[in-house]
């Protein structure tokens, strides 16, 4: 049973409970945009509600200035609970607790929350919150609540952006700070602190939280556009698709498999690849061509030390197929000026004229210790490593051309019929959905 949808984010909130946990979620870049900003607010929100959904917590979610506030939409159901009677996945919660005065099961799924916010392109921070009423008190109990048991130094940011509150922003910061450390003991130091709280009067409510953690940043997924990513199993590819999914981009990913020439271990590690992917955006489609054949003729053509580009060429023929089918309007590849033969910048612009869309290559001024840095951060780096026989790795002759000339390679097409050989691959692609959730 799908979960309640999410409120409206123009909904007036309701009044506000004197503790209620909470996710803040800052935005980065969104706020830059303008008079074009809510077109962009509109699709975060719309990517947030699909990254909720599987939880099955109905979530209300309400939008502040930079700030997109989300809490537990209490009573949103019949009895408050889950519905269909069903507990909250992975967390043990019964049926029923999210409406109930349990404030561990409150809690938990909160957690929840944040923990899936934190894979949200566009999200440049994450902080677990606590909501509390418009009074200095309730401020100061929530600051006190969340410091106990921490180590260390802190310091109290305080951020006023109704005016009509009592206290000012100065003033409200030496308050917390005077209960916290007569109740505690703790140094203040506002430079290096190992503790800062943070605390934010709105219109209607205070919120009060810790540092956070930092968000994926960006833009939301779909903002600009779709692409298909060339994914081999290598390192570098699922770097670049999380790279252009960073900026806005929708991927589908194309995997060429040396098979039948090979086993089917590349394309088990190309699905694993785009089922960890699949996180930053959810509804990730993975075509995969039997490569092997198409191979085999390019290398019967006599293509000798063209055969890595004449290859590299047809499968970017095949994509571009690919691409136009799935309404796509540029290919992403992982290619890293000078990391490899194929990727000197005489060959790059002999790959460029093989289609018309436009390449994308996100890692173009990346050495290989920033790439692996990245793919260990995004959790791809440890499939990337693992063994298979990658379709490039066949028939390579003992020397490659690093300084390609377009008229040969183009000779060599034409003896093959790429352009046709390239629809035939693409219409004997296999479909695989490896989503994440």
């Amino acid at each position: 049973m799908p979960a309640l949808p999410l409120a409206d984010p123009v909904t007036p909130p309701r009044p506000a409970a004197l503790h209620e946990p909470c996710v803040l979620l800052k935005l980065g870049e969104i706020v830059l945009k303008g008079k074009n900003r809510h077109r962009f607010e509109h699709l975060l929100h719309d990517n947030i509600r699909r990254a909720v959904r599987d939880l099955g917590i109905p979530t209300q979610l309400r939008q502040r200035e930079g700030v997109i506030v989300l809490t537990i939409a209490h009573g949103g159901m019949p009895g408050g609970g889950m519905p269909g009677g069903a507990g909250v996945p992975g967390t043990g919660l019964a049926a029923g607790a999210l409406g109930s005065a349990d404030p561990m099961a409150a809690e938990a799924a909160v957690d929840l929350l944040a923990e899936r916010m934190s894979t949200v392109m566009g999200i440049a921070r994450v902080c677990r919150a606590v909501r509390v009423a418009k009074d200095p008190d309730a401020a100061v109990a929530a600051a006190v609540e969340l410091t106990a048991g921490r180590q260390g130094s802190f310091a109290v940011r305080a951020r006023r952006r109704d005016k009509r509150f009592p206290l000012n922003s100065a003033q409200l910061a030496v308050l917390i700070g005077a209960r916290i450390q007569r109740e505690y003991g703790y140094p203040v130091n506002l430079r290096q602190p190992d503790t800062t709280v943070f605390v934010e009067v709105d219109q209607s409510e205070v919120f009060v939280f810790t540092e956070g953690t930092p968000g994926q940043g960006g833009l939301p997924v779909n903002m600009s556009g779709r692409a298909l990513v060339l994914m081999s199993g290598g390192i570098d590819s699922p770097v670049a698709a999380y790279r252009m999914m960073r900026r806005g981009l929708r991927c589908s990913y194309l995997h060429f498999s040396g098979m039948p020439l090979t086993g089917p271990e590349s394309v088990y590690k190309a699905y694993g690849l785009v089922r960890e992917l699949d996180k930053f955006q959810g509804g990730s489609r993975l075509f995969v061509v039997a490569f092997g054949r198409a191979q085999q003729r390019l290398a019967s053509s006599g293509a000798g030390r063209l055969q890595i580009m004449a290859q590299r060429r047809l499968m970017l023929k095949t994509g571009e197929v690919m691409a136009r089918r799935q309404r796509a309007s540029a290919l992403v590849t992982g290619d890293s000026l000078g990391q490899v033969s194929s990727q000197t910048l005489t060959n790059i612009t002999a790959l460029d004229d093989a289609v018309t869309l436009p390449i994308l290559r996100p890692l173009i001024g990346l050495d290989k210790t920033e790439i692996m840095a990245e793919a260990r951060r995004i959790r791809t780096l440890g499939i990337s490593e693992l063994p298979d026989q990658d379709c490039c790795s066949l028939l390579t002759p003992r020397q490659v051309e690093t300084r390609a000339k377009i008229e040969d390679l183009r000779r060599i097409e034409a003896r093959l019929d790429a352009d046709d050989l390239a629809e035939e691959l693409a219409t004997a692609a296999q479909e695989h959905t490896p989503h994440w959730r």
